[in-house]
């Protein structure tokens, strides 16, 4: 890794997400569906998922400029009974399509008190995280699952084939700090190998092997071979189930049918697909008692005497939430290769990026 590689530098997040956003809409996005994708990238690097946040902005903007990816689609929504959702995403961009049904899919199981959503021609939508936190800010639970392009070769195998499609879990808490489970079915998110590509680093051992089946630490060799599943068959068993629900239920594409919007010379839209369960706590039993209970769990979880070397149990949610609020006062970091990119692509569309904040200056609110 070079000197310049190496470097990172601190952004206050409101300007970073002021940046997307003016980007997106100088690209003709629609106003309300920019605040959405900005709202989304930026949640992420917030809460230290650096690899769903705004480095992925240059790759959809890529593929707005060739037309794979709609910029502003024309969403289809169709409520097949009182707790089924279908969605058709006209190819848009899968923060948007997924936002709108799941605002749409919380209206439905405050009703009928279980809601599922499955969503076709989609595409990337970021992290699962962040639909399960809308959920839980109505104080309903949210799973989500996605498929992708195809990342983890099936337990014995060598070639991708299914996508590292991941999982998450969200439960209200009564504050804003939500249970939020967020897992791929491999033993990492793909685009953290993709990120460690462009910031011209190595990855881990063990997260994935080259096209003759090899262990590698080269992540250009790791995206054209395989990243391992979690677990090993458990986690292959686990991609089998999310592209049945994701792939099959909806009607979207499956398995190696799902196209990477990485892959310059691909003609096919993605056709990613989406699903959600929604449930609302206040049908199944008081909502302050869930509240009650769901803390008591956490506590006792949390008391449980500690294995030398660690000093506390966290429960999933507790880390994203402390970074969330460091990061905000503090700034978002981005390699100098990822600032590069975005800065490069601002100044294709007229908009200028942020000046970077020095270590005294402080976050304005």
């Amino acid at each position: 890794m070079n000197e310049k590689e190496q470097k990172m530098t601190t952004y206050a997040e409101s300007d970073l997400r002021q940046f997307c956003k003016t980007l997106l809409e100088e690209m003709g996005m629609m106003e309300d569906h920019a605040a959405v994708v900005s709202e989304s990238l930026l949640r992420a690097n917030l809460e230290g998922v650096d690899s769903h946040g705004i480095s992925r902005l240059p790759i959809y903007a890529k593929r707005f400029s060739d037309q794979r990816i709609n910029l502003n689609p024309s969403i289809q929504m169709e409520q097949r009974s009182p707790s089924v959702l279908v969605v058709n995403g006209d190819n848009g961009l899968g923060h948007v399509i997924s936002y709108k049904a799941i605002n749409k899919g919380i209206e439905m199981a405050k009703q009928s008190g279980v809601t599922a959503i499955a969503i076709k021609n989609s595409n990337h939508f970021g992290t699962a995280s962040y639909f399960c936190q809308l959920a839980c800010e109505q104080n309903l639970a949210c799973i989500g699952f996605t498929n992708s392009p195809p990342g983890i070769a099936p337990w014995g195998g060598k070639e991708a084939f299914f996508g590292t499609n991941p999982m998450a879990f969200g439960f209200p808490t009564g504050d804003d700090q939500p249970v939020i489970i967020d897992l791929s079915t491999s033993i990492v998110a793909r685009g953290k190998i993709i990120l460690a590509e462009k910031q011209g680093q190595t990855i881990p051992d063990g997260w994935a092997i080259d096209e003759k089946g090899e262990p590698t630490n080269d992540p250009k060799a790791a995206l054209n071979g395989s990243v391992l599943p979690l677990g090993g068959a458990k986690g292959s068993a686990l991609a089998l189930a999310v592209e049945i629900l994701t792939g099959l239920l909806t009607g979207a594409a499956f398995g190696p049918h799902v196209k990477s919007i990485y892959e310059d010379g691909e003609k096919e839209n993605a056709n990613v697909g989406h699903f959600f369960i929604l449930m609302d706590i206040e049908k199944f039993m008081n909502l302050n008692v869930f509240f009650e209970s769901i803390k008591s769990l956490l506590v006792e979880m949390k008391a449980v005497p500690k294995a030398p070397g660690n000093d506390e149990i966290r429960y999933p949610g507790e880390r994203r939430k402390r970074e969330r609020d460091k990061r905000q006062l503090e700034g978002v970091q981005l390699s100098q290769s990822v600032s590069d990119e975005l800065q490069s692509l601002g100044s294709q569309f007229g908009v200028e990026f942020p000046s970077p904040l020095s270590s005294q200056q402080p976050i304005k609110n």
